[in-house]
């Protein structure tokens, strides 16, 4: 049963309608700070309290980074909710990490009655010059009977091809204006039975065509030294049977897109690691030596590439992805289209082609050489890093964390230099487990660990931030007290923005840091001031029982290790 429901005595609102059909597309949560700009649509989310949870945060940036979070775990558009202005401002964070991130997301943002549009009335802003770059699609109802098709429209935009963010604007006087009641969705047995069904876009790409799969598959089968990166889409459309389904039938190597480490267990037979920022000896001898790349859902980003100088001009490339213009967007970047083109379901395509390849043995040749990459590999990702020159090791650090939290658990990552330990020694066995932006914004990992709570509240999830990133929402622990969300953080303090050292050192020369130093606040007491529990560690041999406490907690809990600045990298002294 809903609450009370002023809709029953007066004709419902343009904000009624916009939460109807959020239930009638199964959403059951969202993420907000509050404005006066939406007052209905927040009076129709009291009404309907029982069938969506709101959570309440601190800042516009953690909102929209923990619905973004709550969106890659739950396969569904993420909804974040910010007023006019300033408030899209600060939400700009959130949006830009689910565009690189390919997440849908739908940011709900206030804005001035229609009366006052072009008047520069108080915060009014126009979001398609704002966000116009950056988004699938800015949306914006004029009258109070457009506000159900319109969420709808953001929310199928928002899930399709490519998942993406969108914008969807309220106008003050459309969300408050009345609508007719027979036109919203019927939500009396929750989602209706015959849809809409936001789950069906992801499939509507289907099959590669027959002709291009066979093509593909015998490339495949040819090469001798082949490896897949499998990226984005692929984590998004749970391709993760089909990878290591094709890594059997074909013998090829697994590797994954920057910060989507969890899409291969790290124990594969075929892990040949993630291509972060850092790349082990390993890996650059794999990518020299392979003949075939095979991209599986992933846009050929940035640092996936090695700044688009991957793959290589002698390489043997099939790009599979849902979306033709995503495929030939990586093409240009790259200067080089791709031999092979599968437009397709990911899951799909790599099914399709290992059915094509299911009675292909895989030379021998091949398996050796895919062990030896895994190997070397694998004892990279356990060599320690030397020397240490402070107190604490951070690589042991993070292997105790990796050994306490247990593989089930979801680990937020924040952007820094710090992050480098953590990609390199949490060895992520299962999907969905690893939250980390592409972006590189900091200040992700709290409000990612909040929507992965939220998302999923039966599984533990561990987040990790540098000092930097976390003082720019770490407010949002106060929303995990409130909200009762038992993260537990870990803070690791070096006292400098890092990363900016690093380059400073390697551009310029030693001893040129400047801009870099930060104050060293006692991040364990204001956890406790927020209601959390709090720790400390100054050395190695401390964070064991430290963390083992924080994990016990019943609610959130803060570890706070203290590092050298010295010891800023994963890869070895700058």
């Amino acid at each position: 049963m809903t609450g009370p429901d002023a809709s029953a005595t007066t004709p419902p609102s343009g904000g009624e309608a916009i939460i109807r059909t959020l239930i009638a597309h199964g959403i059951d949560t969202a993420f907000c700070v509050p404005g006066e700009s939406y007052l209905a649509v927040l009076e129709a989310l009291r009404v309907h309290a029982d069938r969506i949870r709101l959570l309440v945060h601190r800042h516009e940036t953690g909102a929209a980074c923990a619905a973004e979070a709550w969106a890659r775990a739950r396969r569904l558009p993420g909804i974040a909710m910010v007023t006019r202005g300033p408030g899209a401002s600060n939400a700009a964070h959130g949006v830009h990490v689910a565009a690189q991130d390919s997440t849908p997301l739908v940011l709900m943002v206030g804005q001035v009655a229609t009366r006052e549009h072009g008047l520069e009335a108080f915060q009014e802003v126009d979001y398609g010059a704002m966000f116009g770059h950056a988004v699938k699609a800015v949306i914006e109802p004029r009258t109070a009977a457009d506000c159900a098709g319109a969420t709808a429209r953001a929310l199928r935009i928002a899930m399709a091809g490519r998942p993406g963010p969108v914008i969807l604007v309220l106008p003050e006087d459309v969300t408050e204006g009345e609508t007719a009641a027979d036109a919203l969705p019927d939500i009396a047995g929750g989602v209706r039975a015959n849809g809409p069904d936001l789950g069906r876009l992801r499939a509507a790409s289907g099959l590669p065509g027959a002709a291009q799969t066979i093509a593909a598959a015998e490339a495949l089968a040819a090469a001798a030294r082949p490896i897949v990166i499998a990226g984005e889409i692929a984590a998004f459309d749970r391709a993760h049977a089909a990878l290591d389904r094709l890594a059997r039938v074909s013998g090829c190597g697994l590797a994954t897109a920057f910060r989507r480490q969890d899409l291969v267990p790290a124990d594969h037979p075929a892990w040949f690691g993630h291509l972060g920022l850092g790349r082990s000896p390993a890996q650059k001898r794999a990518f020299a030596e392979a003949d075939l790349i095979l991209v599986a859902g992933s846009r050929l980003d940035d640092v996936t590439s090695e700044g688009w100088t991957l793959p290589a001009p002698h390489q043997t490339v099939i790009h599979l992805y849902p979306d033709a213009g995503e495929i030939a967007r990586a093409a240009g970047r790259n200067a080089r289209l791709p031999d092979h083109m599968l437009v397709a379901d990911v899951a799909a395509g790599l099914d399709a082609l290992a059915d094509r390849l299911a009675e292909h043995q895989p030379p021998a040749d091949r398996i050796n050489w895919r062990d030896a990459i895994h190997k070397g590999v694998a004892d990279f990702a356990a060599q320690p890093v030397t020397p240490v020159l402070g107190a604490v090791d951070m690589a042991a650090v993070v292997t105790i964390a990796a050994e306490i939290a247990g593989p089930e658990a979801a680990v937020a990552i924040d952007a820094g230099n710090f992050a480098g330990f953590v990609h390199r020694y949490w060895p992520f066995r299962r999907p969905d487990t690893q939250f980390a932006t592409q972006a590189g914004a900091m200040g992700y990992g709290l409000p990612a660990g909040l929507g992965a709570a939220t998302a999923d509240p039966d599984r533990p999830v561990v987040v990790f931030a540098g000092d930097g990133g976390f003082l720019m929402t770490g407010q949002e622990l106060a929303t995990a007290v409130l909200e009762d969300l038992p993260v537990k953080v870990v803070v690791v303090d070096n006292g400098v923005y890092g990363t900016i050292l690093m380059h400073q050192t390697r551009r310029i020369g030693r001893d040129r840091g400047h801009g870099i130093a930060l104050s060293r606040p006692d991040f364990a007491l204001l956890a406790r001031a927020y209601g959390a529990a709090g720790f400390t560690v100054e050395r190695t041999e401390d964070f064991a029982e430290a963390f083992r406490a924080a994990m016990a907690h019943d609610g959130p809990a803060l570890v706070h290790v203290k590092t050298d600045p010295r010891d800023i990298s994963a890869y070895g002294p700058l």
